[in-house]
């Protein structure tokens, strides 16, 4: 049995006066891909952001409840925020590679936290593009930009950068919305791959999607967890009709 390694407890979140979340709770597995599915403006990239602490960006957030990751909540007033997001990385629905090369998109994380050592940097790149499944396609131009790549490869250049700070868990917003179906069907055979060494949560609008990829599916209606359990019986015998309702384009 994989324990868990996120534990969700009574998260609300408030934009100002509008309630974001209201009373989430969850178990989220060790090394497994968990989806958040729902209509769009439900709350999932809320729920997603709130895992690393996103939302304290964002003027006017309150938030209350617990989330504990390995038994330690992350909303403690102790907690080192910049220390919290080298453990959990993120990859957004739009690649977003900085305007320098392959090689220093992802050197840069493992260079802020002070590794100068030129052999260990390359071990470092190597790895973390062989993790994202793109190192054959740009082992010899690893001095080239980064904007040079195609979409699909751009987001898994991300990717690989994301991995390069060897984060514990991962959390995808719609990865692959921006991508063709080639490209989409790359970034699924890699969160495949990548559970075995990480924790992943991923947002998406594709319910295919979700039923391919993921272990454990939440599903989100109006700020509510409405429900959540393995993909498999979420998709096929939900317990509320809520879920069937979405999952049959009922409704949203």
């Amino acid at each position: 049995m994989k324990e868990g390694k996120i534990k969700v407890k009574n998260i609300t979140l408030y934009y100002g006066k509008k309630m974001a979340l209201n009373s989430v709770s969850m178990d989220i597995l060790s090394k497994q891909v968990t989806a958040l599915i729902g209509p769009s403006g439900c709350g999932k990239s809320t729920f997603l952001r709130s895992l690393n602490r996103m939302n304290d960006l964002i003027p006017g957030v309150r938030i209350t409840g617990e989330i504990l990751i390995d038994d330690f909540n992350i909303y403690d007033k102790q907690v080192d925020v910049v220390n919290l997001r080298k453990k959990i990385g993120m990859v957004f629905q739009k690649s977003n590679p900085f305007a320098k090369s392959i090689f220093e998109n992802v050197a840069y994380g493992p260079k802020i936290n002070g590794i100068r050592d030129h052999k260990q940097l390359k071990e470092i790149v190597e790895t973390s593009l062989k993790r994202a499944a793109i190192w054959d396609e740009v082992k010899d131009r690893l001095h080239d930009s980064a904007l040079g790549l195609s979409g699909g490869q751009q987001q898994r250049l991300c990717i690989a950068r994301t991995l390069a700070v060897n984060p514990e868990i991962i959390l995808m917003d719609e990865p692959a919305s921006a991508l063709d179906p080639i490209s989409t069907s790359k970034i699924e055979e890699l969160i495949f791959h990548l559970k075995e060494l990480y924790t992943i949560i991923i947002v998406t609008h594709n319910m295919q999607q979700a039923a391919r990829v993921s272990d454990y599916t939440g599903f989100f209606y109006i700020g509510e967890l409405i429900e959540f359990g393995k993909t498999k019986k979420i998709f096929t015998n939900p317990e509320k009709k809520q879920t069937e309702d979405y999952i049959t384009g009922r409704f949203g």
